[in-house]
């Protein structure tokens, strides 16, 4: 179906908590209504971080095309206003042709900054960060204790264990001698009807779907893609490499983890990173909650009865 012309254009996004089957309603949507998608989860935009990603593969997504995919380098810095200012344009070029865009994916600050924008922040800057990320490697835990002194709400926002946030907060605060920018001064997305479908499963049974996933990721060959990545180039330092199943297959092969404890602190950090998505999202009064995984057919009915109703 052709996407009608109007003042705001329907903009579909997906969200929710890892392993909740986000991709699979995703695809359902964009093939019930002409739709693209777009990736909206930060480690998928990077090339050749397949397995511990969960990248749907290019036989399983039914035709549908896929953007903002393999489009990073390993060794690339990206910030959540980088993916702002790439997916805009996407998102426009595929209205234009008028389909429907369906965004996808759990890094909550990212669709953040796509649908609400993000205040002007100072560039990086790479001598303070080597400092600050030395600083945190000596002492864990001691970016967000600084964080706290200096800019108390800006440290309740960020979970203690978000390193990279810690960083970029105190980063901006020591560039600028000021506190955060506030939210309202960010410049939304605009001309767009967003409708949020948020993905709420069972804990207890997505607890076991990350149990089987993770498992499966290592089954598939996680630790020798992360051998390949290193023999192509990569040095471990790069980003992918610290997010979950990378760090701990980087562990396995230099020895400071067994494979035992490589996929069983995968699957307990899974589980905590899940529930801090869940928060996160839980904060947002826009996503619609639909009780189930995203591959459930009692779900899709559901998500699909509501673009429907969101398209006409």
């Amino acid at each position: 179906m052709d996407i009608p012309t109007r003042a705001a254009l329907p903009l579909i996004a997906i969200a929710g908590p890892t392993g909740s089957g986000k991709s699979a309603l995703a695809i359902r949507v964009a093939q019930t209504f002409s739709g693209e998608i777009v990736n909206c989860d930060s480690l998928q935009l990077y090339r050749g971080f397949d397995i511990g990603t969960a990248k749907t593969p290019p036989a399983a997504r039914g035709g549908i095309p896929h953007h903002l995919l393999d489009v990073l380098s390993p060794e690339a810095r990206y910030s959540a206003g980088d993916y702002a200012r790439a997916a805009r344009p996407v998102i426009a070029d595929i209205v234009a042709r008028g389909r429907l865009p369906v965004i996808v994916g759990g890094t909550g600050f990212y669709l953040r900054a796509l649908l609400d924008g993000l205040p002007v922040l100072p560039g990086r800057e790479d001598a303070l960060r080597e400092r600050l990320a030395a600083r945190e490697r000596r002492r864990p835990g001691s970016l967000h204790r600084l964080l706290t002194r200096l800019e108390p709400q800006a440290a309740a926002r960020i979970h203690p264990r978000d390193v990279q946030k810690t960083l970029r907060a105190l980063e901006v605060r020591l560039l600028t001698g000021g506190a955060l920018p506030p939210r309202d001064q960010a410049e939304a997305l605009t001309g767009y009807a967003p409708l949020i479908l948020g993905l709420s499963p069972d804990r207890a049974r997505l607890a076991q779907a990350i149990h089987t996933r993770t498992q499966a990721m290592f089954d598939a060959g996680l630790i020798e893609e992360a051998r390949r990545l290193l023999a192509s180039g990569c040095t471990g330092e790069e980003k992918p490499f610290e997010s979950l199943g990378y760090k701990q297959a980087l562990a396995y092969l230099r020895g400071e983890l067994s494979l035992r404890e490589a996929i069983e602190q995968c699957e307990i950090q899974t589980r905590q990173y899940a529930k801090r998505q869940w928060t996160w999202f839980r904060r947002d009064p826009r996503v619609r909650w639909l009780e189930g995984f995203g591959d459930e057919p009692a779900v899709v009915d559901k998500a699909l009865g509501l673009v429907r109703a969101h398209l006409s």
